[in-house]
C-alpha cells in the first residue's frame, strides 16, 4: 500500500463537475493498493497518518500531528497510478494494482480506519471515477510512504 501525503490549505475532488469531497486546511491522501495488502497495512498506515508530525507548531516548526490542529481535515482519493511500474520502456505497467473487486473493500476498511484514527469523517472521492482533483499545497509538503517499506 502506498500513500502520498500533500499538507494543504484547500482540496477538493469533483466528478463530473460535482464536488464529492472538500476540506480546508488539512491532508490530501492518495491511496494505491496492491493484492499484497490487508489488515496490517491499514492498521501501520493509518496509525502513521494520524500520528505524523508536519503541522506548524507555535514556532513555525512541523512538530504537530493532525489531530492538533483545530479545524483540519483529510480527503482520500483512490489511485491505482501510485502503483505503477516504470522499470522497463516508457508506458508504465499497472500490473502491482489490485483491481477493485479487491482494491474496494481494502480501500473502505482504510477510509473507516482512518475515521476511526482520526475521530471524525474523511472526505473522498469515488472508487475507480475519472476524478478532477484540487489542491493548494501547503509548504510545500509532500510525503510518500509505502507499508511495505517500514524499515
Amino acid at each position: 500500500m502506498r500513500i502520498v501525503i500533500q499538507r494543504c490549505k484547500e482540496a477538493s475532488v469533483s466528478i463530473g463537475g460535482v464536488v464529492k469531497g472538500a476540506i480546508g486546511p488539512g491532508m490530501m491522501i492518495l491511496l494505491g493498493i496492491e493484492d499484497a495488502d490487508g489488515e496490517e497495512d491499514i492498521d501501520w498506515l493509518c496509525r502513521k497518518v494520524v500520528a505524523l508530525r508536519i503541522f506548524d507548531d507555535a514556532d513555525g516548526v512541523m512538530n504537530l500531528p493532525i489531530t492538533a490542529v483545530e479545524g483540519s481535515g483529510i480527503l482520500l482519493v483512490s489511485q491505482f497510478t501510485l502503483m505503477a511500474s516504470t522499470k522497463k520502456g516508457n508506458r508504465p505497467s499497472y500490473i502491482h494494482a489490485s483491481k477493485p473487486e479487491v482494491a474496494i473493500p481494502i480501500y473502505e476498511k482504510f477510509v473507516a480506519r482512518l475515521e476511526q484514527e482520526l475521530g471524525k469523517p474523511v472526505a473522498t472521492g469515488q472508487f475507480g471515477a475519472n476524478m478532477q482533483v484540487s489542491l493548494v499545497n501547503d509548504g510545500p509538503v509532500t510525503i510518500i510512504i509505502d507499508s511495505k517499506n517500514r524499515v
